[in-house]
């Protein structure tokens, strides 16, 4: 496809809008209607277009933002840039592709996971802790695992919902993936019992950290 207008796009994502998959992403905090695959079908056919990927990001529609961020160029963006984006990323789906998709492959990375971490609202700061749990299981030199799980112990039970989740996704990835730190990992969750209650789907793990935990040791040990 040649380049392509912003206004054309706008108008495909508009003919993609389906009412049904509108109500499904209401229930997760997501306020677009259109199904994934054939977001990330159109995004194929575009390819790498950065500057219509800013045009599209700056509507502020979930939908075009999404979309943006499968067609940008992910090492173009300066640290500034990617603070405003996590800032205005206030849809969930929004908020994890911009942090795996595109900060992942950042060289401001590690910078920004200390400042995001640090952050007074838990929406950046569960940002801080994704990438946190990325380096707990990738890159791990340097980082206080025990003082992580002080912190985990002292703020998990009590977190907003998506800071919450970020934490107990650090959690449970200490314990799969040091063994010395294990039992403590494993004593916390069965203490806070956060996300113990949680409606997972058969043949799916709980995000409750002790079954996780347990569950992912089992399969690779297994």
């Amino acid at each position: 496809m040649s380049e392509t207008t912003l206004t054309e796009v706008l108008a495909e994502l508009a003919t993609l809008d389906d009412p049904k998959v509108r109500a499904v992403n209401a229930k997760h905090g997501d306020d677009h209607g259109v199904n994934l695959g054939k977001l990330r079908a159109l995004a194929k056919r575009l390819k790498t277009q950065e500057p219509l990927a800013l045009e599209l990001w700056a509507t502020k529609d979930t939908a075009a933002q999404l979309l943006a961020l499968l067609i940008c160029r992910p090492k173009d963006f300066s640290r500034d840039q990617l603070d405003a984006m996590l800032r205005q990323a206030r849809a969930p789906k929004t908020h994890d592709w911009l942090v795996n998709y595109v900060v992942k492959k950042s060289a401001h990375v590690e910078e920004l996971r200390v400042a995001w971490k640090a952050a007074a609202d838990p929406v950046v700061a569960s940002a801080g802790w994704a990438l946190t749990s990325e380096r707990i299981a990738k890159s791990p030199q340097g980082l206080d695992l025990p003082g992580l799980l002080d912190v985990i112990e002292a703020q998990m039970k009590e977190a907003p919902d998506r800071l919450q989740w970020a934490m107990n996704q650090a959690l449970a990835t200490i314990g799969i993936e040091h063994p010395e730190h294990r039992a403590r990992a494993l004593e916390i969750g069965e203490r806070l019992e956060v996300l113990k209650d949680y409606p997972t789907p058969p043949n799916c793990t709980s995000p409750f950290a002790p079954a996780w935990i347990n569950e992912i040791v089992r399969r690779k040990e297994g």
